[in-house]
């Protein structure tokens, strides 16, 4: 058999000519899920471009891209992006769109081919940024992203006990959209930078 069928396929294509079990199938399939190149975004929440979440992201989109996956980064906080005006326009005439026309309207196409969604943002107030919020807030208009499979965060903060709202949505966004937590990384005050934390990230990436 020729090695074109796509993961979906590969099951009933496994099944009808080589006669194998469900359970080599699923196997077959987790190895192949090993090596496949991934779509990841991530939406960054820091107005710093520079800043400590910023490096975090860097370096596991070294990570990410040295793997062979395709990574897109977005500063959504560098965007004009409003916040969910709850209006109701995209479960009526919208059929799905969001009627605010603004930097959210580029993010859109990226969420509906990712495969995988990461939320990096500082913790200034003990929970993601008001700029990624918004952002987040606006994926109501699409209910879910179509194809994705696995969320993760990247956080940076000051403090080491301001993670478990961010968490907590991270956990509940999964549950909603029906992925898997991929993980999360965080750097606080201490580690901030540090060459291991920087690895962490970089590794984190490197082996999704």
């Amino acid at each position: 058999m020729e090695i074109k069928n796509t993961v979906e396929e590969l099951p009933l294509a496994y099944i009808s000519e080589y006669k194998v079990t469900p359970e080599e199938c699923e196997r077959v399939v987790r190895e192949i899920n090993k090596t496949a190149k991934m779509r990841i975004l991530v939406l960054l929440g820091s107005p710093h471009a520079n800043g400590n979440t910023a490096a975090l992201v860097d370096a596991f989109n070294r990570g990410a891209t040295e793997a062979g996956h395709e990574v897109n980064v977005v500063n959504v906080a560098k965007k004009h992006i409003n916040g969910c005006l709850a209006c109701g326009y995209c479960r009526g005439k919208g059929e799905g769109q969001c009627i605010q026309d603004d930097g959210m309207q580029e993010v859109y196409p990226l969420l509906r081919k990712a495969q995988i969604i990461v939320f990096a943002s500082p913790i200034y107030y003990f929970t993601m940024s008001g700029q990624i919020q918004s952002a987040i807030s606006r994926i109501y208009s699409m209910q879910k992203p179509p194809l994705v499979q696995q969320l993760a965060m990247l956080l940076s903060s000051y403090s080491p006990n301001v993670y478990d709202a961010a968490k907590a949505q991270l956990r509940d966004m999964a549950n909603y959209f029906g992925a898997k937590v991929a993980g999360v990384v965080t750097a606080d005050n201490s580690e901030n930078l540090t060459e291991a934390k920087l690895q962490e990230a970089y590794n984190f990436g490197r082996n999704l």
